[in-house]
This record gives C-alpha cells, structure tokens and sequence, in this order.
C-alpha cells in the first residue's frame, strides 16, 4: 500500500516522462474553450483493475458548473484509497481538481489544497488535461491516462481501461 500511497503522491510530476497518451500544460499558456458537454460521455458507474486491484470511478453528469467523481481502489479485501473530486466550468474553459483520501477518508492533500490539472486541449475522443486524459473508447468503455512519479524520480503513464457497469 506505501508504493501505491507514493506512486500517487507525486501524480502531478511530469518532466522526463515518455508519455504518448498524456500531454502537459506549459506555463504561459491559457488553456481552450471547452464546456462540460464535450465531456459529457463520463457520465457514469465505471469499473477496471490497476495497481493489482479493482478501481471503481462514478461521474455525475453536468450539474450546477460541474461534473462530480469518486474513485475507489479495492485491493487485499479492502479499500486502499479514494480520490473525490470534479471537473469544474471555469470562465471558458474546464478544470479538473481532486483530493485523495485512505481507506478510512483520512485526507492526503491539507484541508484547502487540491490536486489541480488545467485544461491542455480536446481532440476527436480524447480530454487533455495537464498528464491526465480522458479517451472514449465507446459508449461503454473508456481508458484514462495520467503520469505518475516514482520514488526515484521517474516517471510513467498508467493507463486506466474502464467498463461501463
């Protein structure tokens, strides 16, 4: 569980990754027009296996500026770890923010920071957020991409498939 804990911790690094899937936000740079219906598709119960268990997402659909998510990680019989967060209408454009939380909702992140990750661009079925995507497959299959630093310093991006359920 600790590699699982620091494999996330250090989700938001992302230079000297080999990402093909995954894109990052460069400073300076404004993010695009985007609104909530061209994410629209996330909208609902989605199940897969990562990080030698079962991961659980449910997206809510578009409500009140935002699209709402919980994400569990079952593995040895119990859960590991949640993140809960949204991808909110900010202006313009979208913003994905999460928090993370052990199996007992213990927080990671201090009380008023999130994990935040800016909007890089939406391309045919892909979502581009700073080293996070989102790619419908179909209707019901769905994979997400983020990049995640290791405790040496590298990096990888891990590809989530889901299932619609």
């Amino acid at each position: 569980m600790k590699n699982i804990i620091v494999l996330l911790l250090f989700i938001i690094i992302a230079w000297g990754c080999k990402a093909q899937n995954t894109m990052s936000f460069k400073e300076g740079n404004a993010s695009p027009k985007a609104n909530l219906s061209q994410i629209a598709w996330m909208e609902g119960h989605w199940k897969g296996e990562a990080f030698g268990g079962i991961t659980e997402e449910i997206w809510s659909p578009p409500l009140g500026g935002s699209m709402m998510f919980s994400f569990k990680l079952v593995s040895e019989g119990k859960v590991q770890f949640y993140e809960l967060g949204h991808i909110q209408q900010v202006g313009e454009t979208l913003l994905l923010q999460l928090k993370h939380f052990h199996g007992d909702l213990k927080g990671w992140e201090e009380k008023d920071e999130t994990v935040d990750f800016k909007l890089v661009k939406i391309e045919g079925n892909r979502v581009y957020f700073d080293d996070f995507t989102f790619e419908k497959v179909d209707t019901d299959e769905i994979n997400l991409y983020v990049v995640i630093g290791h405790e040496d310093g590298s990096q990888e991006e891990v590809k989530f498939h889901y299932e619609r359920q």
